[in-house]
């Protein structure tokens, strides 16, 4: 009898374990599926490296079939000015316990570089969602290439920075035939044209109250009463009374005259009916503070226009690879602003997006701005002196 009830009990602990393990294998099957269908497809965006030089980037990625984590694809990096453009193939993978995406290079296969030598790439990304955005980020770090013997140099040694992408549905290159079973092949489209520019407001036309001043006051001397004809006679000693003596005035201080407050700036319409939400609170210690504003992933035609403390000093501009500037001045008696940047439209991919790299003395900050026509996208700067 003992016997039996341990048969019955061992196939009872068999056939629990033989059922976690398939739970197990199907949560780790659908966790798989998820990340393949994210990773799979165009991603694009920029590089920044540390010295502050800016490429865009392109991957077009095909996650491995059959269970595996192994990825494959090709990146385009390239300059708007021409100086540089280079294709490589790349491979890697999905690690699970980091949720990081690891590729690298293998080789170029098209180069032209006006200033000479190859780099390959290694980049160290993160996936995240926001939405139905989704995006690569994180850091990456080059070395020569070197082709047909051992490659001699070590990652790092052809500089770092940063990397950010956007999953996007079209390529503006040669469609990969890993991927054109997964996507019809189309061709972008060219950005829409940029509306009619109108005279941005700057600071310098802004008008400032005249300082008033109030005019010195001028102290009168006391008066004196002229001698009277009743004189005292000679030899008689005539003491004054002490009520009788007159009393200089108080002498008033001068009055300090209050610095003017600044005039109050309407709230502009789009300021009102739309969210406005903060992207980002920044603390700079430098008063100079430059602002350079790019479209973020692919050039689609966005157009923006910004408000610093609710004045327009920028107007239906179009994004693209080359930055839109700004500068402001700051200092302790006005420590705080506000940049709100207002999307105009939103391209051919929405939302409107774009990057901003703010630098301030030392400091410098990367912010990744999303506007849409029912919501601004805010930035506030504060000034503290070292």
């Amino acid at each position: 009898m003992l016997r039996t009830y341990s048969l019955v009990l061992t196939l009872m602990i068999r056939t629990v374990q033989k059922k976690g393990l398939l739970i197990i294998f199907f949560l780790w099957a659908f966790q798989f599926h998820s990340y393949s269908q994210a990773v799979t497809g165009i991603w694009r965006g920029y590089f920044i490296g540390n010295a502050g030089e800016y490429y865009r980037l392109e991957f077009q990625i095909s996650q491995s079939p059959s269970g595996q984590v192994s990825i494959k694809g090709v990146s385009y990096s390239w300059q708007d000015d021409k100086r540089f453009y280079g294709k490589a193939t790349m491979t890697g993978s999905y690690v699970a316990s980091t949720q990081n995406f690891r590729i690298h290079e293998i080789q170029t296969v098209e180069v032209q570089n006006a200033m000479g030598g190859t780099c390959i790439m290694n980049y160290d990304l993160r996936y995240t969602r926001s939405g139905k955005e989704e995006f690569l980020e994180g850091t990456y770090l080059g070395k020569q290439e070197v082709k047909g013997r051992e490659n001699p140099y070590e990652w790092g040694d052809c500089g770092g920075g940063r990397v950010s992408l956007r999953k996007v549905p079209t390529t503006e290159f040669y469609l990969e035939p890993f991927l054109r079973n997964d996507k019809a092949t189309a061709s972008p489209k060219p950005p829409a044209k940029a509306p009619a520019k109108k005279s941005p407001v700057t600071q310098n036309n802004l008008t400032t109250p005249k300082k008033t001043t109030t005019p010195p006051r001028v102290v009168q001397k006391p008066k004196t009463n002229p001698p009277s004809n009743n004189t005292a006679k000679k030899n008689i000693t005539v003491e004054p009374k002490t009520d009788t003596v007159a009393k200089l005035p108080p002498v008033e201080k001068p009055k300090i005259e209050a610095r003017p407050a600044l005039p109050q700036v309407p709230t502009p319409a789009v300021l009102k009916t739309r969210a406005n939400e903060l992207m980002k609170a920044l603390v700079v210690h430098d008063p100079n503070v430059e602002i350079k504003l790019f479209d973020n992933g692919e050039i689609d035609g966005d157009t923006i226009s910004v408000y610093l403390d609710k004045r327009l000093v920028l107007s239906n501009k179009l994004l693209t690879a080359n930055p839109l500037t700004l500068k402001i001045k700051m200092d302790e008696e006005n420590p705080e602003h506000e940049l709100v940047m207002v999307a105009e439209n939103l391209g051919r991919i929405p939302p409107n997006t774009s990057l901003m790299i703010v630098e301030a003395g030392d400091q410098r900050f990367e912010v990744r701005i999303t506007s849409t026509e029912q919501k601004n996208a805010v930035v506030r700067f504060r000034y503290e002196k070292p």
